[in-house]
C-alpha cells in the first residue's frame, strides 16, 4: 500500500506531537464553548507554572472532594520570612478625637 503525501505528512506531524507528550483528541462540547476549550488546551499546553495552576483550579473544581483546609496557614509557612526573628512594633497613639 502507498502512503500519499498528505498521509505521509499527517503521520510525521502526530508523530511530532507525540514526542513532546502531546496528543491530539476530539472532544464533543457545546458550540459556544469552542473558544473556551481551545483557549484552554493551548494553556495547559504551554506546560509552565501557569499551566501546572490552572490544571490544579480546574481539578479541584470537578473533583467531587470539598477544598482542603490549611492552605493559607501552608503558604504562611513556605514563607521566606520563616524563622528570620523580626521584632515588628507599632507605635501607641491615643487615637483621634470622634465629634457627635
Amino acid at each position: 500500500m502507498v502512503d500519499t503525501p498528505q498521509k505521509r505528512a499527517l503521520k510525521t506531524y502526530r508523530d511530532r506531537l507525540q514526542d513532546r507528550g502531546m496528543a491530539r483528541f476530539e472532544v464533543m462540547a457545546l458550540e459556544t464553548d469552542r473558544a473556551l476549550i481551545r483557549s484552554l488546551a493551548k494553556r495547559l499546553a504551554e506546560g509552565d507554572g501557569q499551566a501546572a495552576q490552572i490544571r490544579a483550579v480546574v481539578t479541584q473544581t470537578l473533583s467531587s472532594e470539598p477544598p482542603k483546609k490549611g492552605g493559607i496557614l501552608a503558604a504562611l509557612r513556605r514563607s521566606p520570612l520563616v524563622g528570620a526573628d523580626l521584632e515588628i512594633e507599632r507605635p501607641v497613639t491615643t487615637g483621634r478625637k470622634v465629634d457627635l
